[in-house]
């Protein structure tokens, strides 16, 4: 993939660019807590975007989109939002960069990559990050990696018109090969931890479903959060969020819940000491542990969140039979997308033959699998002498 995007660089704009890659990423355990301040533990993995990147003499910036074969051609003196929804994503990077006082100059970009689109796995922070650091060697302008990971949430915000959330973007930045990543979602402090995969591999089983419950859902559960945030600060002023929650809390004054906003709110709080709990077994190389709490945060996403779906629920069940599956669970906002396994090695073929029959034979579509390994975050892959 990466000669392909140096040769249809050479080939368009004649120069001889830089070379960055910058993967998309997975969610191991820590759902829905990143709005409640809590804890996610993510880690970037083999998936990714290559940007072939030169300047050019104008003050233009002109790019070409591999796996969608367009182009288009942009005056940064004047960077707004355009009808190119995939462009969109570029300029709010260099949008950000610009109204932090960051001299862009006119560059050419030829970017493509095998981030399955649709799954999950974040590609628009790939693309974010991927051109935030790109700029950021190709102008030499010294801006800090976590500045980046802002401004690339930023861009998603104001030019994509998604308030994300800023664990994807981080995670793109800053994976870890043998890693996952700890981000506290409140001090944005991360630590890393490792992850003995040498007889594991990630399996990420995408539904290709997305019910239409997704967004207005997404924000319903936000509402309920912070209901029940309200409710507990009238006894615990010192509660900012779900984070500072805890379940003697929640038991204390559970008649004064509406029931599913009490639910909602265990979840959280569960969901949290899960992944402190996941993170201790990482430490001690407790791979059992570690399937067992993803299983269990997907009863709590599945049961008291309920933000799965049948699909998700019937790939999360086939599992559990499964001697070589560790852990599952759903992977994200919910309601369609993917299932997370944690799979031995040894057993990968089988594991997804048996899991597209089963699916095909339950709900008659054609289930993607994608295999993935940790990987490093976003990279200088080829420099030369500019």
């Amino acid at each position: 993939m990466l000669n392909k995007i140096k040769q249809a660089f050479q080939a368009r704009y004649n120069g001889e660019p830089i070379i960055v890659r910058s993967p998309g990423r997975v969610n191991l355990i820590g759902e829905h807590t990143d709005y409640n301040e809590g804890f996610v533990l993510p880690a970037a993995i083999d998936k990714e975007i290559y940007f072939a990147v030169a300047p050019n003499q104008g003050h233009f910036f002109r790019v070409y989109a591999f796996d969608l074969q367009q182009e288009a051609e942009f005056d940064l003196r004047q960077v707004q939002r355009t009808e190119l929804s995939w462009a969109n994503y570029l300029l709010g990077v260099i949008a950000q960069f610009q109204q932090a006082g960051y001299d862009v100059r006119g560059f050419d970009l030829v970017y493509g990559g095998n981030i399955p689109i649709g799954a999950g796995i974040s590609s628009s922070a790939a693309v974010e990050c991927g051109l935030a650091f790109a700029l950021n060697h190709l102008f030499e302008l010294g801006i800090p990696k976590f500045d980046m990971v802002k401004m690339a949430q930023m861009a998603e915000h104001s030019y994509a018109g998604v308030r994300c959330g800023i664990m994807d973007q981080f995670a793109s930045m800053y994976g870890r090969q043998g890693h996952a990543v700890r981000l506290d979602c409140r001090s944005l402090e991360f630590d890393y931890y490792p992850l003995d995969m040498a007889d594991y591999r990630i399996v990420l089983c995408d539904t290709q479903v997305k019910h239409s419950l997704a967004s207005s859902e997404y924000n319903t559960r936000r509402q309920e959060c912070e209901a029940g945030v309200a409710l507990l600060q009238r006894h615990y002023p010192q509660v900012r969020s779900l984070r500072d929650v805890t379940m003697g809390m929640l038991e204390q004054h559970q008649e004064e819940f509406n029931p599913t906003v009490y639910r909602r709110c265990t979840f959280v709080v569960h969901e949290n000491n899960r992944v402190e709990e996941a993170c201790l077994a990482l430490e001690q190389g407790d791979m059992h542990t570690f399937g067992e709490k993803m299983y269990a945060s997907h009863r709590g996403l599945q049961h008291d969140y309920e933000v799965s779906c049948p699909e998700l629920d019937f790939l999360v069940e086939q599992t559990h039979d499964l001697e070589e599956v560790l852990g599952a669970r759903m992977m994200g906002g919910g309601f369609g997308g993917c299932t997370i396994n944690l799979v031995k090695l040894e057993a990968l073929g089988g594991f997804t033959e048996k899991m597209e029959e089963a699916y095909r034979l339950q709900f008659g579509i054609q289930l993607k699998t994608y295999v993935a390994e940790i990987a490093d975050g976003s990279s200088l892959e080829e420099s030369h002498n500019l």
